[in-house]
This record gives structure tokens, sequence and C-alpha cells, in this order.
């Protein structure tokens, strides 16, 4: 009786996790900050909400459903008083808790969809470091977006300056430019950056998808795939889902972390939850020796 007890209360707990995953990732869908096709309206919140992922007497705490409601809402809050801004006072950037990461590779995923990416070409990896030895062991993620450089390397090889940097900071790609010479591949220190070959996941099947031919709404215009046209040929790269900005609406890898470990807003607004994060202790950068400046950090 003692095993059939603890087994079922194992089903209860497996029960309970899925329910609390799925509402999270419920959650996820209806905050992306769009009502009846318009930007939600959040008032903004006073303060960080408590569980975000620090030690508390000893003991990780993490995010629960209400506070991570709270995390978004302040962020749409942030974003629609930056949008209010001239676009060259706005300056995009992302901070990422290590510590609420679980390696679930949502915001890959959804990043995939949202931008309706083929084969090989990947905005968002959720790198992965194994470390110890058993029976002490760990893992640890780090989800890597373009960092969005202040001086980035991409735009300085781009030979028909394609590749460059708008007012808001963030790095774009004009397809109709790119001769798909790959160089900015090569001077991106991060990897950051792929290449579209024209690959479908479909097509050595026996029907091709019609999904497969869905338009990405990059840079807030529709790119269907066909050969021989853009974005086929060309470099392509995160964007901070800018198509989703410029309607009021925060990055799609944002509203879908189950961890609630990525924080997305203006570092210029001293009273985001962005600046807020900043300015605590623990914040680091990813290869700060080669002087790209990134706008990704990192709570460490």
């Amino acid at each position: 009786m003692a095993n059939d007890g603890t087994k079922a209360d194992r089903q209860i707990s497996r029960r309970e996790m899925i329910k609390s995953t799925v509402a999270a990732t419920v959650l996820g869908t209806v905050l992306l900050g769009v009502t009846n096709g318009k930007p939600v309206q959040a008032e903004a919140a006073t303060s960080l909400p408590a569980g975000d992922g620090s030690n508390v007497g000893g003991v990780k705490t993490w995010p629960q459903q209400g506070e991570w409601q709270n995390k978004i809402l302040r962020m749409e809050a942030d974003l629609q008083r930056a949008l209010a801004k001239p676009v060259e006072q706005r300056r995009w950037g992302m901070v990422i808790n290590f510590r609420q990461c679980v390696g679930c590779a949502a915001c890959t995923v959804a990043c995939k969809a949202e931008n309706h990416l083929p084969p090989g070409v990947v905005y968002r990896p959720v790198m992965e470091e194994k470390g110890g030895s058993y029976p002490n062991v760990r893992r640890n993620f780090l989800p890597r977006p373009c960092m969005q450089c202040e001086e980035p390397s991409c735009v300085a090889v781009c030979p028909v300056k394609a590749t460059y940097k708008r007012p808001d900071g963030i790095i774009a790609i004009d397809y109709n430019k790119c001769i798909g010479c790959r160089y900015c591949l090569t001077a991106c220190p991060y990897g950051a950056r792929s290449f579209d070959f024209g690959l479908f996941y479909t097509e050595d099947t026996p029907r091709m998808e019609p999904y497969e031919s869905d338009p990405s709404p990059e840079y807030g215009k529709l790119w269907p795939r066909r050969h021989g046209h853009s974005p086929i040929g060309n470099a392509r790269k995160c964007t901070f889902c800018l198509h989703r900005l410029e309607a009021g609406i925060l990055p799609v890898c944002v509203t879908t972390c189950i961890g609630g470990a990525t924080n997305f807003g203006d570092l210029n607004d001293p009273g985001s939850l962005v600046a807020e994060l900043l300015a605590r202790e623990g914040v680091m950068r990813l290869k700060e020796e080669f002087g790209t400046e990134p706008k990704v950090y990192y709570l460490t």
C-alpha cells in the first residue's frame, strides 16, 4: 500500500506540474499585449516582485504565476512609455536571469514560429553547459539572442551596407541589399547570425506543407520564402521582434519564458524594469573584451 501511495503521490505531483506549466504558457499567450488587435495599456508595477530566482534564507525562490504576470504587465507599461518617445531616444535592451532559466527552449520554439524560420536558421538558441562529477553535477543554461551591440562588428564588415544600426540601437538587415557574402556571420563574435540557404522542412516529403510558404513578418513587412527572392540567400538574425515592438507588443521570447528569466525594455528609461535589474550586483555581458558593448545583460 505504501508503494501504491507513493506512486499516486508522484502522479498527482506530475499532474500539478503539468497544470502549472500549461497555465504559465497560456498566461504568456494571453498577455502578449493585444486586445482586439490593439496593444494593452498596462499600469506599471511600483517595484520588482519577489521570487526572482534569488536565494532567501538559503532556499532558491522562483516567480509564482501572479508575480510573473506582474512582471509582464510592468514590461508592457515600460514598452508603451518608450514608444511614446522619439525613436532615437529609445535604447532597447534585454536582461536575462541565469537563475531562472530552466532550459525548456520555449523561447527558441516560439521565436521559430513567430518569425517562420526555416531549417538552419535559429535566432535564440539556449546553450547548455554541464559540469561537476557525480553526484555533484550541474547544468547551466544560456539563452543567446542577438546582442544588439553598440559597436557591432557585423556592421563594419558588410560591403554593401545591408547591415546597419537603427536609431533605437537594434541591428537590422536590409534583405534587398544583402548579397549573401556572409562576412557578417564570420565577424559576429557571438555566432548570433544564420544564413537562409533556401531549405524547407517538408520539401523531401510526399507533400510540401502550406505553412512552409507562410511569409515572415520581420521588419514590419511580409517576406514569403520563394527561391530567388529574399530572405532566401540572406543573412538573418534576431531583431528583438521589431515588428512586434512597433505594434506595442513585447518580444515573443519574453512572453513565452515560463521561468520569467527574460526581461526587456528601454535602457534609457530609469524607471523601467531592465534599468532596475541592472542596478543590482552580479550583472555580466558576454565577451566584453571585444569592445562590442552588447545590450543583452545576464544576472548571475
